[in-house]
């Protein structure tokens, strides 16, 4: 789909006064977005949607902002700030396709704008847009008037030579992305902080900057994991665009991501890097584990040395000791030469041994001697070899259960648990889906020398609402068979990526007892666990208007019509609220002029011959 005002729409008309949005960039109705706020001021809680915001001063804002900067340095800041700003767009953006995806992409993406206005944070007008999913193509700009963090940045640190809107930008990037299903980045080219009228961004796809490297850094955190990736990035964590230098895509040292739960394991591989600490990486399968423990190699002092690696599921029992210690000549039928072992290959590097929950009692027994004693012996030898490694594992299991059910020796556990880092699934790290669809679709591309130009709405919306129990590993698979299914040329659709028994959401939408749509998921759970999700009192409707759900539901309003059943309804809110009409609006999830129309038509039905 695409969406691309003519040029001249970015100027005024004549007549029309200059502060005037034009006519072919006017924001949609804002009412869908307003219904979903919710205050709830006995509980101390305010809700956009079913996320819980909060009232800030801004003043206290800018506090922050000076306190990040004399502590950590001004680019430090600028990236924890631009990165808090981009969770906040991602998860603006889900809202705004969830409420107005039907009404076509650039409908859906003026949410944005809208509820950054409606946050508080400052007035957006467009300038121009131009978006066509398909093709993953995006071009924007817009005006920021009034914004409240370079009225901050100027009451602390006066005029400036640099823009200051750095959680701005991170909000519009992660917005973007979040819809585009690609990472695409928003520059700042002028701000107020600079002496400006007013602030003008700009976003495009990453790859379209000619100089992204330094602007993403600041959503990468590598002020605090420098050197974790292998080379200096271009854009959200993936290689050089198609037509590059040729080079693997995702080698194993690619480190990929935006979100808070992979920039906080980064963190804590940067923290552990330049100790000699035993590490052990948790997670699910496919959450990277491995990749990271390639990372913190080589971040080490000991990234010069060998990186050997293990998988304790492939190695059959008998062998794993001959695999880890080594064998000597004559030890059992067949070894004909002696042969080190990988502790005796990783001397002066790193030893990883990944999937360390399912080896054998007998050999976590040896593994524990030998890194207690710092020496092995090899299978047949009676010599004792000396070793250096650095050791470092990985499972996907609870080792705390293993050990309570006798499968895990506990003192082996403890000494693998000096620094444990736990890696989140995909799924509590939804901002990356994005960046991995892009990654993932160019590697494929240059791999198999193809031309998918990207996704479809509907894929973008069907990945970003799958649970992903494989993964990054899955989401690597399921991205290449859309590659392949997708014409040349064109999009991949949801058809093309869920074609192998995957079991998507329903998307199937039902009432609760609010009166409020919500999908059969968010019901169920909801049901399961009344208690810890709390509802805010304006979004249930009275005791009554639930009784007259319930009685519909059991048949009880047999024969009455949807009008009539609606005016019973209105009715009984607007007796609930003792003819408030606006509290009344509130129980009901609508706005006051359509109550006011709606029960003006109901009581017309109801006395017909007052009916002009």
């Amino acid at each position: 789909m695409s969406a691309s005002p003519p040029a001249a729409a970015a100027k005024n008309p004549p007549g029309q006064s200059p502060g005037a949005l034009p006519a072919a960039l006017t924001y949609p109705d804002v009412a869908d977005l307003l219904a979903r706020i919710r205050f709830q001021p006995e509980q101390g809680r305010i809700w956009l949607d079913d996320q819980r915001m909060l009232l800030l001063h801004s003043s206290a804002l800018g506090v922050l902002r000076r306190e990040l900067i004399e502590s950590l340095g001004a680019d430090r800041a600028r990236g924890l700030l631009t990165r808090i700003g981009y969770n906040s767009g991602s998860h603006d953006a889900e809202l705004s396709r969830k409420l107005r995806g039907s009404g076509g992409a650039a409908n859906a993406i003026y949410g944005g704008p809208q509820l950054h206005m409606l946050e508080g944070t400052v007035r957006v007008e467009p300038v121009m847009m131009e978006v066509d999913e398909e093709k993953g193509h995006f071009h924007g700009e817009f005006l920021w008037h009034g914004s409240s963090e370079a009225e901050e940045h100027i009451r602390l640190y006066g005029i400036g030579s640099e823009p200051a809107c750095w959680q701005q930008i991170g909000y519009a990037s992660g917005f973007i992305s979040r819809f585009m299903g690609r990472p695409v980045l928003f520059r700042e080219v002028q701000c107020c902080a600079q002496g400006a009228s007013h602030c003008r961004i700009v976003g495009k796809p990453v790859e379209e900057w000619d100089d992204a490297s330094h602007d993403l850094a600041f959503l990468r955190a590598d002020a605090l994991t420098a050197g974790l990736a292998t080379s200096a990035p271009t854009d959200l964590g993936v290689a050089s665009p198609i037509g590059s230098a040729a080079q693997d895509l995702l080698g194993d040292t690619d480190v990929v991501g935006a979100s808070a739960g992979f920039n906080a394991a980064c963190h804590m591989v940067r923290r552990v890097a330049d100790t000699q600490a035993t590490v052990l990486f948790l997670g699910e399968s496919g959450v990277g584990k491995e990749v990271l423990a390639r990372s913190l190699h080589r971040v080490s002092p000991r990234g010069a040395g060998p990186f050997i690696t293990i998988n304790c599921a492939a190695i059959p029992e008998t062998l794993i000791e001959s695999e880890l210690f080594g064998v000597e000549r004559g030890a059992f039928t067949g070894a004909t030469t002696a042969r080190p072992g990988r502790f005796e290959r990783a001397h002066g590097g790193t030893l990883f041994l990944d999937e360390i929950g399912i080896l054998s009692w007998t050999a976590q027994g040896k593994l524990l001697r030998a890194l207690q004693e710092r020496e092995i012996e090899r299978v047949g030898g009676t010599r004792t070899h000396k070793v250096d490694v650095r050791l470092v594992a990985a499972t996907n299991l609870d080792l705390r259960e293993e050990v309570r059910a006798r499968r895990f020796r506990e003192d082996l556990f403890f000494r693998l648990n000096v620094f444990p880092i736990t890696v989140p699934p995909l799924r509590e790290r939804r901002e990356d889906i994005p960046i991995f669809m892009n990654h993932f679709l160019r590697k494929f591309n240059l791999r198999n020398a193809r031309k998918v130009t990207g996704f479809t709405g509907r894929a973008i919306d069907a990945m970003l609402g799958y649970d992903w129990p494989g993964n990054i590993r899955e989401l690597e698979n399921i991205v290449e068979r859309g590659m392949i299914l997708a014409p040349e040329g064109g999009a991949i659709d949801a058809f093309h990526l869920f074609s192998g028994g995957e079991q998507l959401a329903s998307g199937t939408l039902s009432l609760d007892r609010g009166g409020s749509l919500r999908s059969d998921q968010q019901k169920a759970a909801a049901e399961a666990a009344p208690a810890a999700q709390e509802v805010p009192p304006e979004a249930r409707t009275s005791q009554a208007i639930a009784d007259l759900l319930d009685a519909v539901g059991n048949g009880a309003a047999e024969g009455l019509s949807i009008d009539r059943i609606e005016a019973l309804m209105i009715e009984r809110a607007v007796a609930q609220a003792g003819g408030n009409l606006s509290a009344a609006a509130r129980l009901l999830g609508i706005t006051r002029p359509q109550l006011a129309y709606r029960l003006k038509a109901a009581r017309r039905g109801a006395n017909p011959e007052t009916a002009p």
